[in-house]
């Protein structure tokens, strides 16, 4: 499976940084946020470019990248990451076995820390080991503005339909604990349609 998980402190951050495609990659693009590194990233890993490439060659062609920050990884696991120069501290990224991470406007590196040690500590679903790790860092104090947004995509690892998961929360005081109820509401109604049928 492919996913992001994110939360901010304005409002509808999962109509602009999640980018989710099935048998293809999960790319989250943030910071002075361009939804085209989510789209034409999509586009440029089907075509067989590693997510490296495909970062570099988007990263090429946009004068203000010391703005962006980006993270991307494919269908084989493979990851790439970046954190302008230019973007607000505290900002960077981690990237592990089957992940990356990245943040920006945070309260200290201890969040992506903090997520990081919690997704490969954690077992199960990506669905669940997402959120998991989205609890982490806002635990270990999240976006320094505040809350207010969070969402969570997820697709199949076979090319085909749109994403099995979508889950947003928008203008929330506790938007993270909010995708937390609505991802268990959702998983308890699916567990009870599976025992009827």
């Amino acid at each position: 499976m492919l996913g992001v998980c994110v939360s901010t402190a304005i409002p509808a951050v999962g109509n602009r940084v999640p980018h989710v495609e099935a048998g293809v990659g999960a790319i989250a693009t943030q910071a002075k946020t361009n939804i085209l590194y989510g789209t034409n990233g999509l586009k440029l890993l089907k075509t067989g470019l590693s997510p490296q490439a495909t970062l570099e060659t988007m990263l090429k062609e946009d004068p203000e990248r010391e703005l962006r920050q980006v993270i991307i990884i494919d269908k084989d696991g493979r990851t790439a990451a970046f954190t302008g120069r230019e973007t607000i501290d505290w900002k960077g990224h981690l990237v592990g076995m089957d992940y990356a991470v990245a943040g920006n406007i945070l309260v200290g590196n201890r969040v992506i820390e903090s997520m990081a040690q919690t997704f490969e500590s954690s077992k199960g679903e990506l669905t669940e080991r997402l959120i998991k790790a989205l609890e982490a860092g806002q635990e270990a104090g999240g976006d320094k503005r505040g809350r207010a947004s969070a969402a969570l995509v997820v697709a199949s690892q076979k090319r085909g339909p749109p994403p099995i998961l979508d889950l947003r929360v928008d203008k929330h005081p506790d938007p993270v604990r909010e995708l937390r109820r609505i991802f268990e509401t959702r998983r308890k109604k699916k567990t009870m349609t599976k025992r009827k049928s």
